[in-house]
């Protein structure tokens, strides 16, 4: 699909206002091309001595036509009635142009978001935030300038150039065809010009999206700037960064105005012409001074809009590239659909059983090699291993946030990729090592695990978090307003309000990722008693290095090097498999769990 092709696909729902668009712009034409009019009556008819053609002057009062002074007045009141009747017209016609434009953003906006989230994970992961951001909020106005900026300046200045370039015919053919003799010229400027401007206007973009990306690194990462006095750094690299932008910003904006000096110098050279050869018809009576004024004023009605845009090309230039970031972005394939006779996810026990699983982030680089493990509805059963052996990779494959490559994943019997997508998600309640909160009360940040709860479930749902005590001892209370990311709240708070969020969600499989990594002891205790309460008829995986949680799973899965080394009880795995021997040795004393590599390269810097 080209490129006006896209566009016209978002101003069809707005067909309406385009057509009334386009009849203000006739209007709008036609009061232009009228504009002149008064002026050459005044100059050749009222001051000269070039009287009314009969036609004109049978419809003319006789009195008016005895007094000067009478006809002088009225010609200016008609001529200000055209000027002021072609303004209330433009101004309309803009309100009404910009009015569309800004619906066709925002809905462009909207499904930009949309397509946003429906992209894998695996997008998200690998693809920069700040990148993200800046298409969906600066680019997306590529359709308001090439709408604003492009198609309707050039239809406007294509409609009074049929309409005068009649007139101008009819007036001294001569004149018409030289005030078309600029048009080869400009059509080669515009070609050179626009071929040697994209790829400027699209190392400006990039250059602008990866400024916002250093803005955004720091704002997300301030404490450690602060703690690590990294200010003066962090502004020396925006600096640089910002520097680079600069200079290729001022490099296009050289370009742009290069090419809007050329533009500018060619149609000046056209309406010299034209006045040239239009002042010699005057002298030779082939044409009457109210007549070249005609003449003049047509040409600037013409060539007006079309010096416009070339002074505005750059801004028309980048949104071309815009345009293509946009729809580069809409081309990315979203998350697999639903397959044929998918089934929905609704009513499940929560029965799961992982059998012969693979998965890679990388062709080269498998994370999941032939996982195996099973977990009943009311079992909480706990992955340990060490740091990158594949746990928090297993949580996330259940809810397809990733697609395995290889084996099953199966739940009350039925592989996953057979169920709808939203309806499984809608089964799995997940809560990540970091949760996230977002802007808003405490109050809406749990409720964000099932919108239509009420208030007594969602301090149901605290309460078995242990949530709230220390929410009633806020002011607000539930209605305490959260930070950005959570900034407001201790890392334990955050991590039961995520907790809570959870069990709101009242899902048949509860996941959680290192549940009480940021509780303290009676906080952790506390949330270890709710589990063993709230995992009745639910199946709970959960991933943790503290022994406490791990004791108390009823079924243990080690895991190491994307394979499962070992499963079983807390006293069978103690008595029977080594690497989790030296685990429970190392929780106990409240050592990290490395990989054994690592060990030896510590003992070795040691000694």
């Amino acid at each position: 699909m080209n490129l006006a092709a896209w566009i016209l696909g978002y101003l069809r729902p707005y067909r309406g206002r385009a057509l009334a668009v386009v009849a203000l712009v006739l209007a709008e034409t036609g009061l232009t091309a009228l504009a002149p009019w008064p002026l050459k009556v005044l100059v050749d008819n009222v001051l000269g001595d070039t009287p009314f053609p009969p036609a004109v002057a049978a419809r003319i009062p006789a009195a008016a036509l005895e007094s000067a002074v009478v006809l002088l007045a009225a010609v200016v009141v008609a001529g200000v009635l055209v000027q002021l009747g072609g303004e209330v017209v433009r101004m309309a016609h803009t309100q009404m142009q910009v009015d569309m434009a800004q619906r066709v953003v925002y809905r462009l906006r909207g499904q930009l978001l949309h397509h946003l989230q429906a992209l894998p994970l695996r997008h998200h992961v690998a693809s920069r935030t700040a990148d993200s951001v800046y298409r969906l909020d600066a680019d997306a106005y590529c359709v308001d300038d090439l709408v604003i900026g492009g198609v309707f300046p050039l239809t406007v200045a294509a409609m009074n150039l049929t309409l005068m370039f009649g007139v101008l015919v009819y007036l001294d053919a001569m004149l018409a065809l030289l005030s078309l003799s600029v048009a080869p010229f400009l059509y080669l400027c515009l070609r050179h010009h626009a071929r040697t401007m994209t790829g400027q206007a699209e190392r400006v973009k990039n250059l602008e999206s990866g400024l916002i990306e250093r803005i955004l690194d720091v704002l997300s990462s301030i404490a450690a700037v602060k703690s690590f006095t990294r200010e003066r750094y962090e502004l020396e690299r925006f600096a640089d960064v910002g520097d680079r932008t600069r200079r290729a910003r001022l490099d296009l904006t050289w370009r742009e105005s290069l090419f809007s000096v050329t533009v500018t110098g060619v149609t000046l050279v056209g309406t010299a012409l034209v006045l040239g050869v239009g002042g010699l018809h005057v002298l030779d009576g082939r044409l009457t001074v109210g007549s070249l004024l005609v003449v003049v004023a047509y040409l600037a009605a013409v060539y007006t809009p079309i010096s416009e845009i070339a002074r505005t090309t750059g801004t028309l230039q980048q949104a071309v590239v815009s345009a293509r970031r946009v729809r580069e972005l809409l081309a990315l394939t979203p998350e697999a659909a639903d397959a044929p006779g998918s089934v929905a996810a609704d009513g499940l026990r929560g029965h799961l059983r992982f059998e012969a699983v693979d998965f890679a982030y990388e062709p080269d680089r498998p994370v999941l090699d032939g996982v195996s493990f099973e977990a009943h509805p009311g079992e909480l059963v706990a992955l340990v291993g060490p740091t990158g052996a594949g746990k928090t990779t297993v949580a996330n494959l259940i809810p397809r946030l990733f697609e395995k490559q290889g084996g099953g994943i199966l739940i009350d019997g039925v592989d996953v990729s057979r169920y709808g997508l939203r309806s499984l998600r809608r089964q799995v309640a997940l809560v990540p090592q970091q949760p996230i909160l977002f802007t808003g009360t405490i109050a809406d940040n749990i409720r964000y695990g099932r919108l239509d709860a009420s208030d007594a479930d969602v301090e149901a749902a605290a309460r078995a978090a242990h949530v709230h005590d220390f929410v009633v001892r806020l002011p607000h209370g539930y209605r305490t307003d959260v930070a950005e990311d959570g900034a407001s709240l201790s890392g334990g708070e955050r991590q039961r309000i995520g907790i809570a969020r959870a069990l709101l969600k009242d899902a048949p499989i509860l996941i959680l990722d290192e549940p009480t990594s940021a509780l303290d002891a009676m906080s952790e205790a506390a949330v270890i008693d709710a589990l063993r309460r709230l995992r009745a008829g639910r199946t709970t995986l959960v991933i943790a290095h503290r022994l406490s949680t791990i004791r108390d799973a009823t079924r243990i899965v080690v895991m190491e090097q994307g394979r499962v080394a070992a499963s079983g009880s807390h006293d069978e795995l103690l008595a029977a498999n080594e690497l989790y021997r030296t685990m429970c040795n190392r929780l106990s004393l409240g050592r990290p769990v490395r990989e054994p590599a690592v060990d030896e390269l510590i003992e070795d810097l040691v000694h």
